[in-house]
């Protein structure tokens, strides 16, 4: 059983910063202790029952949210992307019975993995779903958090319009599902001051959903070796009970970088060989500079001013700025492209970004889901998506519950 836990493993438990936790130890609510014999500074283990939201640590058991599906579940999925969720709720058992997808090459890639999927490539708007009605059991979209216009004190359906959110909505008023299931970023919390997830509880209330308190689920919880959350709004029929909708537990083990691109328990062999990015010489022989796990901060002073420019002298610390990633902890979340210059994201070891297969090693796709298009956009692709396992896991909770309202839990 783990007594102790550094610095960045308890950042990652609470999803926040090191220097946050280091302000915590100087004013005394979260104190740093020396760990016997080597005299790190570290976290004992009681210390953080203070969170509420770190009680599974103190479970005596590991859990696991699998089950299985009582009968056939079908989902419709909106902006499927290269098919993440799609894939992870498949390996909990549910049926795709149709994918929108807008984007060529995306769509190219769920063809090619999965050619008896319904993939339907076009704008979501000019697609009706309601042939589907009361034929499909979850419609989940992960769509982009765009501002609304208010007309009144409440939020309706209708003022919603022009926004992919509208679409959305759209679709599980067409359909009537059991459950739908909104994802997005961290940011949509606060997105407006609130006021547009506010928008989106409101709207799904109007169209006959009850909405359960949107919750973030912390990838590096759920068997992905990424510091990646994402916000799930779930919207249950009000003619259901909300109440037997639960959440996907977090285990204990939390995986790095190493177990993402080497042979162990997540992957049965080392990954693959693949294309990738390559830095200019100018940008290789700064990063060459960084070691592993380090950053800007950790060149001499005269490259980083003139690595950072004027960033250099503006606040804030700017910790993805030639980032090198660490082998002993998971990565950060990865983004469109590996090499942006505010978010970049190096190999451990060697002196260049991810390659392709390791861009999908750490999103847990499988090495044989083919990536469709020109290198970048199969980085886009993978950038955006939700990993594989944290949607497995999504997709136990949603079984449970369908098995529960057909009579037939396990």
């Amino acid at each position: 059983m783990k007594e102790y836990y550094s610095l960045s493993e308890v950042a990652d438990l609470l999803s926040v910063s090191k220097e946050t936790l280091r302000r915590w130890d100087r004013n005394g609510k979260l104190q740093a202790v020396r760990k016997p014999m080597s005299n790190y500074r570290v976290y004992n283990k009681d210390q953080l029952k203070i969170f509420d939201e770190l009680d599974f640590l103190f479970n005596t058991e590991e859990n696991s949210n699998f089950v299985k599906p009582s009968k056939d579940y079908f989902a419709i999925e909106l902006f499927a992307g290269a098919g993440g969720l799609a894939l992870g709720l498949e390996k909990a058992g549910i049926k795709c019975l149709a994918l929108n997808e807008i984007d060529h090459w995306a769509s190219e890639t769920l063809r090619k993995n999965r050619p008896s999927w319904n993939v339907i490539e076009d704008d979501v708007k000019n697609i009706s779903f309601s042939s589907y009605k009361r034929k499909v059991n979850i419609v989940t979209g992960g769509f982009p958090c765009q501002a609304f216009s208010y007309a009144g004190k409440k939020l309706g359906l209708k003022d919603a319009r022009g926004t992919l959110f509208y679409e959305f909505a759209r679709v599980v008023k067409e359909t009537m599902p059991p459950i739908c299931i909104g994802e997005n970023v961290r940011g949509l919390l606060k997105h407006d001051g609130g006021r547009t997830i506010e928008g989106m509880v409101s709207i799904l209330n109007e169209i006959g959903y009850d909405v359960l308190p949107p919750r973030l689920l912390k990838a590096i919880f759920y068997k992905v070796p990424q510091k990646r959350e994402r916000v799930l709004i779930v919207g249950i029929r009000k003619d259901l009970n909300s109440s037997l909708f639960s959440f996907p537990k977090p285990y204990k083990k939390i995986y790095n970088l190493k177990d993402a691109l080497q042979k162990g328990e997540l992957f049965d062999s080392d990954v693959p060989a693949s294309a990738g990015q390559k830095y200019p010489e100018k940008k290789k022989k700064v990063m060459e500079l960084v070691p592993e796990g380090g950053y800007w901060r950790n060149l001499p002073v005269d490259i980083q001013k003139k690595y950072m420019g004027g960033s250099f002298f503006l606040g804030g610390g700017k910790t993805g700025m030639a980032r090198r990633m660490s082998w002993s902890e998971p990565s950060l979340t990865l983004t469109c492209s590996p090499a942006q210059k505010q978010t970049e994201r190096c190999h451990p070891e060697e002196t260049r970004p991810f390659t392709i297969r390791e861009y999908a090693r750490i999103q847990t796709f499988p090495d044989d889901w083919d990536f469709q298009g020109s290198t970048s956009q199969q980085y886009k692709q993978i950038g955006n998506a939700v990993p594989v396992n944290l949607a497995k896991e999504i997709g136990y909770s949603i079984v449970k519950f369908l098995n529960v309202i057909n009579g037939k839990s396990n």
